[in-house]
């Protein structure tokens, strides 16, 4: 009877099983590794090589050649100790990774036990599932940094305003004396003043993080709103017994852009003037460039030092100097102003000496 050939190289279930499993491997966006009981890798997918940066890895080459994770504190990491000793599945958000550039990413790793065989001769191992998680991280530590540094924030003007409102309460049934009663309330009102800049600066700050902030165009006169400004600040410099200079340009005209976020940004630079000034005169000038307005605001305050100058655009950035300690304040300001001005397009610029002043410069150009 004439029998019905065999195909050569047919694979077998288990070998298709293989295959599909190789396949669903390869498909994960995380990164898989697969090790038997010696720890040496059996199988690893394509986002393994992108995890750890590498073009290939030797299969049956110990894990801890091509995977060198350290700790919190940078500290290098036995890997092979640890999954040696994984009974149950664990998981770390701890670990991370160096490459040859000296970056570092952080990670998440989950190692499992599993039997890599079918049957009671199977072979044991491990899988090992790996995420970068750098930017999850970051997101944490600013949550982090923003409760602490608003609740550090907030507490102390809280209690200044709750301590002089209760003074004044006492006084106004003991005493008749106005002028302390006075006093009491205009600090707190100045405490008050404070918590209601620091929501502005967070509802800014939150808006500009969910890009919901939008641009509305108008023609902006300068002089006008230079002049508005420096009449604003006015009474703050004559308080701490400084000059406040305006020097604007005969050929200015008229700027088409946010008014509302110039006017903001420009708020941020001379409040900052005043506040790290302690003698001396702070200017407020414009000049007409091509399309542009060229806007500085100088001081002769306590400077910033080479260092902070690379990071007092930053989040939460506060600089450790004694000087800018003693004035409160979030460390949001600027960093509102650099979302400010990347919106309406414009330049910032920073020059600046330690114990001799500070000069702020943004270009600001027509909108249309």
């Amino acid at each position: 009877m004439p029998t019905t050939p065999v195909p050569l190289n047919t694979p077998s279930a288990e070998e298709k099983l293989d295959q599909r499993l190789k396949a669903l491997i390869n498909s994960m966006s995380d990164a898989v590794i697969t090790v038997d009981d010696k720890i040496k890798i059996v199988t690893y997918n394509a986002a393994a090589l992108n995890i750890l940066d590498v073009n290939t890895i030797k299969v049956g080459s110990r894990l801890d050649k091509v995977f060198k994770p350290v700790d919190a504190n940078n500290k290098p990491v036995d890997i092979t100790q640890v999954v040696s000793n994984v009974k149950l599945p664990i998981y770390s958000r701890d670990y991370k990774l160096r490459y040859a550039d000296d970056s570092m990413i952080n990670l998440y790793t989950s190692i499992a036990p599993v039997r890599l065989g079918y049957g009671q001769e199977g072979a044991k191992g491990f899988v090992l599932l790996l995420r970068d998680i750098t930017r999850e991280k970051s997101l944490e530590e600013e949550r982090d940094e923003f409760i602490s540094v608003v609740s550090h924030e907030l507490r102390t003007p809280i209690a200044i305003t709750e301590g002089n409102i209760g003074n004044a309460e006492f006084l106004v049934e003991k005493t008749s004396d106005l002028s302390q009663i006075k006093q009491a309330l205009k600090e707190a009102h100045s405490q008050v003043l404070f918590l209601a800049d620091m929501i502005n600066d967070l509802s800014t700050l939150s808006r500009a993080e969910r890009g919901t902030l939008t641009v509305e165009v108008e023609p902006i006169n300068v002089v006008d709103l230079v002049n508005e400004l420096a009449n604003n600040y006015l009474p703050e410099c004559k308080a701490k017994k400084l000059q406040l200079k305006v020097d604007l340009d005969p050929h200015l005209e008229v700027l088409k852009s946010s008014k509302l976020y110039v006017k903001e940004i420009l708020q941020n630079f001379i409040t900052n003037a005043i506040k790290y000034t302690t003698e001396g005169s702070i200017t407020v000038s414009a000049k007409s460039e091509d399309k542009a307005v060229r806007f500085t605001v100088s001081d002769t305050g306590i400077g910033i030092s080479k260092g902070d100058q690379e990071r007092v655009f930053d989040k939460f950035f506060r600089s450790e100097d004694y000087r800018t300690r003693q004035s409160k304040g979030t460390g949001l300001g600027l960093y509102v102003t650099m979302k400010l001005t990347k919106l309406i397009h414009a330049n910032i610029s920073l020059k600046s000496d330690l114990n001799k002043g500070s000069t702020f410069t943004i270009i600001i150009p027509d909108l249309k």
